[in-house]
């Protein structure tokens, strides 16, 4: 029954039997059988069947929300029993964008799998958001993320976008005291990952007051990470966010421009199943990476409202 339902709620969620073959690891025919031998057990028909697509019907519907969270459960639950006898153990696999993960979570790698030797990482870097639940990823640190049901969000840092440039770029161009004098100067710029158009959120100061990052376009980049290499190298001006550009600001090799403006972009969260049957190997992770951002003081040090 378990193999039914499985069938069932991938070929739901991606739309026909051959890409829910892929994913499960079966043939497309395997998995219509078994939706049709689900069908029979629940003596309703689940899908319409044509040459193009898969349509659930309206039991369907009812019933894919029914099962699922269900299923998630039993299928974590699961995984849980290599977890046998509280011993983290598995697999774990998580998402999170490539400069953070790079610069912040890679660190702390040794010190984790040095408490947990029987872990075995399998991390994502990847600036787009990733669908948690359907790609079957243990956990994802970032932000903006859709909280699907069945999801947590534990909040860990800000999610502050600062503008910086190199010392040099500075020296060259007219001194900036003011967000309207921007617009004299070259800005790079960071397409969003899911839309592909540039982010246009205001900036603020601490007594709230909003203005817009109107520089002129001189480039645009889809990676924090070249950005403020382009920064460094005296392109421009970058607004990138605070994780991204706090390397480069602790070395010196680029400074804050109108360091009281910052854009506000929510929180730095740490996503991961609500479930009874959470498998140990991701309650360890969910638990040394809140005791890492709180020993490294990180909540504090992307906040870009800091003195």
């Amino acid at each position: 029954m378990l193999g039914h339902l499985e069938c069932f709620v991938s070929s739901a969620e991606l739309g026909s039997f051959s890409a829910a073959g892929r994913k499960l690891g079966i043939s497309p025919a395997a998995v219509g059988k078994n939706i049709t031998k689900l069908e029979a057990q629940v003596r309703v028909r689940l899908f319409q069947r044509n040459t193009r697509k898969l349509i659930l019907t309206e039991e369907g519907e009812r019933f894919l929300q029914e099962v699922k969270g269900g299923l998630l459960s039993i299928q974590c639950a699961l995984k849980g029993l290599s977890s046998a006898g509280g011993v983290a153990a598995g697999t774990l696999k998580v998402s999170m964008g490539t400069a953070f993960g790079l610069h912040f979570m890679l660190p702390m790698l040794p010190g984790f799998l040095a408490r947990y030797p029987a872990i075995i990482p399998d991390w994502h870097f990847d600036n787009r958001q990733v669908d948690i639940i359907g790609e079957q990823f243990d956990a994802a640190l970032g932000g903006g993320f859709e909280l699907a049901q069945g999801m947590i969000a534990r909040e860990l840092a800000p999610a502050h976008g600062v503008l910086v440039a190199s010392a040099d770029y500075l020296r060259r161009q007219p001194a900036l005291q003011h967000p309207e004098q921007l617009a004299e100067h070259a800005g790079i710029f960071i397409r969003s990952p899911q839309t592909g158009r540039i982010r246009n959120l205001p900036l603020r100061n601490p007594d709230n007051e909003q203005r817009p990052a109107a520089m002129q376009v001189a480039m645009t980049v889809n990676e924090p990470a070249a950005a403020a290499q382009a920064a460094e190298m005296g392109m421009g001006i970058a607004l990138i966010a605070m994780p991204n550009a706090l390397p480069y600001l602790e070395s010196g090799h680029l400074v804050r421009v109108l360091p009281e403006w910052y854009v506000d972009r929510g929180s730095v969260r740490l996503y991961f199943p609500s479930l009874k049957f959470l498998p140990t190997k991701t309650r360890v992770f969910v638990d040394y990476i809140i005791e890492q951002f709180r020993t490294q003081q990180l909540a504090a040090r992307f906040d870009a409202r800091r003195k």
